[in-house]
């Protein structure tokens, strides 16, 4: 009965499509986590940054305590603003990355939302074949009930003329 459903061809290609969204769905939520893990990967490489830039401040706050010279002072001073300008350059990646994060998870929110209209749409047309199996199973029943109508009407006649 299956190859008798006139949808068969479009329902089968429907679920072609739902498989194809749901592994297009995977791919995207497999490429997101490679996004979360450069961006953990570059927040430790900024958190690196500034825990060196703070053990260089507080060297220049202990050499201040213990009393030192101007020209170490200053260059001391000068390696502190490399380590913020290094500071300022890894909060830029943190920032880019995350931006790259936001795109990845509304890639897979589109992922989804296609797979879930297409779901429905497979959802919609079995439906019609459940609905359609049953009229087709109604009409069979009908036109067997026929038939045994007309073969006990002949049986019937037959019957009667020979005189039972």
């Amino acid at each position: 009965m299956e190859k008798l459903y006139p949808l068969a061809q479009v329902l089968e290609i429907k679920n072609n499509r739902v498989a194809e969204a749901e592994r297009n769905v995977k791919r995207k939520e497999e490429l997101l986590q490679k996004e979360l893990d450069i961006l953990e990967e570059k927040k430790r490489e900024r958190d690196k940054v500034r825990q060196h830039k703070d053990d260089k401040l507080q060297q220049l706050r202990d050499e201040l305590d213990g009393g030192t010279t101007s020209d170490k002072v200053e260059q001391m001073k000068q390696y502190l603003e490399i380590c913020k300008e290094k500071v300022l350059v890894e909060d830029k990646k943190v920032a880019e990355q995350e931006e790259q994060v936001e795109l990845a998870e509304k890639n897979v929110q589109v992922a989804k939302s296609e797979l879930k209209q297409r779901r429905l749409e497979v959802d919609k047309l079995e439906e019609h074949r459940e609905g359609w199996l049953k009229e087709y199973i109604k009409e069979l029943e009908f036109e067997e009930a026929k038939e045994l109508d007309e073969l006990g009407e002949l049986m019937f006649n037959l019957r009667k003329r020979r005189g039972y």
